[in-house]
């Protein structure tokens, strides 16, 4: 299964047939608690590539703390997407998640297993995206606080599994690659900026995208920390 998995990985990379594009990808969100257990987001998205490659979203989100190292969450997001038309369709989509953190020293470790489903899109084995279908994905990431900074090297890779049956159902469909930098200000500001490989795989044509990625939030629940 891993040897498999990662030629799927590499496969893309030797094609010379790939489609190739650049996008940035910049959110603005604001964030804060409803009591210990309970804390809460929302957030606005803006995808854009060329003329007709834009996607926009609005998104709400609840998350619940188990434990220190385990906490579920459940996202609502509301997509836009402008076609070859030059009309913007709509889409529904929810997102279940289960994430898991640990820390040692100053590394911190963390995954994401998250389940999609999208309502109100009519699609076939042919025009499967697993942006806005059905998938199951799952993201493993490391980031490092650095002693004495404010900058956090942050990188995570996450794959994406459409579960349907179908001529391109049950496999994996694509990866994602991020290596970036979190920004703590010790401020209610939070700041994630990197650079992103979007790579589909085990599709027809399969397309690559560089992403410049921007994320702002502002958290209405910060506390400032006490120094040591």
């Amino acid at each position: 299964m891993f040897r498999v998995l990662l030629f799927s990985i590499c496969l893309p990379f030797l094609s010379i047939s790939q489609q190739s594009s650049g996008k940035s990808w910049t959110s603005i969100g604001l964030k804060g608690s409803i009591n210990k257990k309970i804390d809460w987001a929302g957030s606005f998205t803006a995808r854009i590539g060329g003329s007709n490659d834009q996607i926009y979203f609005p998104q709400v989100s609840l998350k619940y703390k188990v434990t220190k190292w385990f906490r579920p969450s459940a996202d609502y997001r509301a997509i836009f997407s402008l076609n070859k038309y030059g009309n913007y369709s709509f889409t529904n989509r929810l997102n279940l998640n289960a994430e898991f953190k640990y820390v040692l020293n100053r590394f911190s470790l963390s995954a994401r297993l998250r389940y999609q489903y999208s309502f109100d899109r009519l699609i076939s084995s042919s025009n499967y995206d697993s942006e806005y279908d059905q998938a199951i994905r799952w993201k493993p990431e490391i980031s490092y606080d650095i002693n004495n900074s404010f900058i956090s090297p942050v990188i995570n890779i996450e794959l994406f599994y459409n579960p349907t049956n179908g001529s391109l159902g049950q496999r994996f469909t694509k990866y994602r690659v991020f290596i970036g930098v979190d920004l703590e200000f010790d401020s209610p500001h939070e700041l994630s900026i990197g650079y992103m490989l979007d790579q589909k795989i085990n599709l027809p044509n399969p397309s690559r995208k560089h992403i410049l990625s921007i994320n702002y939030a502002y958290n209405l629940s910060y506390k400032k920390k006490k120094k040591k």
